[in-house]
């Protein structure tokens, strides 16, 4: 009776592996073989490439889909979830499996990523989506019972930044997919790959329309024109190597402060090389990458949004250890104005700190916004606006420079006085001003300058009394901004402000800014 029972148990045992043994196979060999030719890993290989050896734990292995028929070429319907590290650090994963229904999502693969998203909001686990699919499956969800259990699931809707969200674009992504990569922080696009609501297919059926994957939703698209994804990979290998960089910045979720980072990079050196990058003249423009470099610790730092809106950079960096978030003016594009690009990037930016705990540093050198026609019609003065709420919502510690000019409206935009910085400095060179001494010439005294014969020796003068009156001398002398500081001395204000800062609460926001949508 024994030995029948402990055969009884061992039968049960190997059952269960061997069932465990198909499910690994996912959609099967000739699946697994086919995504390996197109170039492509599995959903498997690619939780491996993300995660520290060993550490992965699956959940829903032996799931399958509800569709009578389907259940013997759908384990995991589609979507592979569970628990792992990357680098020491606990997280959720999800991906999505290409080889199983072209990744399309049934209601166990949606039921599966619904539960795993409300376990790393209760627990504080940041969330890793490696994602490909090709959206809601039919026939699951045709009918009016199909649908109607299969919208948006609220977990979604109402994240508001509890945890991180990082998303990599690793195929053809339409539906689902692109729905999570769209409500994500962080967002990396394989380039050759789309992300786009419909396939081509689908569109064409719908409208008549004919469009090419990259017309439709390829890397340049995200990259130039919509900003819905943050940076772009050559191989599998890149893309995931940016979201672990990205996450190396991040908290665990939004009750903690970002993760220090041990540097041997001296707080208090002095950065005496900015001022051979800053050049002689106030016309010429130079790199604010440059400046960025010679400041943060050793050199490096973490762009976002790279090619979106390119008059500003928007960079993750450390001064001491600490995390913050850079917002800089470009002068090499566009003389450093910003346009309607340049103010959702920045919005979005400031979303992304003040809900992370992430301290915010802004570099001026911006001659004001790119107004014109077309901005109007593109809705211009919304968007500095938001832009400006979103900085008076903001709670993190903000530390604003002056380094060259700052003029007019842009001057606030880039946490100015008043707009909630603990310290606002300039330096020497800044020139802050209602607009330029030349437009500001132009309009005041244009017509009178026309009626005199030394007009130009009138408007030297003008010039010379007008940026005398944009130096930061006198907004200091009245203590409306903190200082005037020596360049060179950047690095070991910015480290010692940010310690003062973060005395209270470390860098812990309210998180005004967390329920705000995370597209503008």
């Amino acid at each position: 009776m024994i030995d029948q029972e402990r055969d009884i148990v061992k039968e049960a045992v190997d059952d269960l592996l061997k069932r465990k043994a198909r499910a690994k196979l996912n959609g099967g060999p000739e699946k697994i073989k086919r995504q390996h030719e197109a170039g492509f890993y599995t959903a498997r290989e690619r939780i491996d490439l993300l995660v520290d050896p060993d550490s992965f734990m699956e959940m829903g292995m032996l799931n399958h889909s509800d569709m009578v028929g389907s259940e013997d070429k759908s384990a995991g319907d589609g979507l592979i979830v569970g628990l792992a590290k990357v680098d020491g650090r606990p997280i959720v994963v999800q991906a999505g499996d290409k080889t199983v229904f072209a990744g399309t999502e049934g209601a166990v693969h949606m039921r599966k990523a619904v539960s795993i998203h409300q376990y790393a909001l209760k627990r504080g686990l940041p969330m890793f989506y490696l994602h490909e699919g090709g959206g809601l499956r039919m026939p699951d969800g045709m009918g009016s019972d199909g649908i109607s259990d299969k919208l948006f699931p609220n977990e979604m809707l109402t994240h508001h930044r509890q945890v991180p969200s990082i998303t990599s674009i690793l195929g053809d992504s339409f539906g689902g997919p692109t729905w999570t990569a769209v409500s994500s922080d962080f967002v990396t696009q394989l380039k050759g790959t789309c992300m786009a609501v419909a396939g081509p297919r689908m569109i064409e059926m719908a409208t008549g329309q004919q469009v090419s994957t990259e017309e439709l939703g390829g890397w340049k698209v995200h990259a130039h024109q919509t900003g819905q994804a943050d940076a772009f990979g050559e191989t599998e290998e890149d893309c995931i190597a940016q979201m672990k960089e990205f996450f190396s910045y991040m908290p665990l979720n939004a009750t903690e402060e970002p993760p220090y980072q041990e540097t041997d990079d001296d707080p208090y050196r002095r950065v005496d090389r900015v001022l051979d990058i800053l050049p002689n003249k106030a016309t010429r423009a130079y790199d604010m990458k440059k400046i960025i470099m010679e400041i943060v610790d050793d050199r490096q730092f973490f762009e976002y949004k790279a090619l979106y809106g390119p008059a500003l950079f928007t960079v993750f960096a450390r001064l001491n250890g600490r995390s913050v978030g850079i917002i800089a003016n470009q002068p090499i594009k566009y003389a450093g104005a910003a346009g309607v690009q340049e103010c959702e990037k920045a919005t979005d930016f400031i979303c992304l700190c003040d809900s992370f705990n992430i301290p915010m540093v802004f570099l001026h050198d911006t001659p004001g916004f790119r107004i014109s026609n077309e901005a109007e019609k593109m809705k211009i003065p919304t968007k500095i606006m938001v832009w400006n709420q979103a900085l008076a919502q903001s709670t993190v510690p903000k530390i604003s420079v002056v380094v060259r000019k700052s003029v007019g409206a842009a001057y606030g935009n880039m946490c100015g006085p008043t707009m909630g910085a603990d310290f606002v400095v300039a330096w020497p060179t800044a020139e802050i001003n209602f607009t330029g001494p030349e437009v500001g010439i132009n309009v005041v005294y244009g017509r009178q300058l026309q009626g005199i014969e030394n007009a130009k020796e009138v408007r030297k003068e003008l010039l010379e009394k007008w940026a005398f009156d944009s130096s930061p001398y006198k907004a200091a002398a009245k203590h409306l901004i903190d200082d005037v500081i020596d360049p060179r001395e950047t690095r070991r204000f910015l480290c010692r402000t940010l310690e003062y800062a973060c005395v209270k609460n470390g860098s812990i926001s309210e998180h005004r800014l967390a329920n705000w949508p995370t597209g503008f």
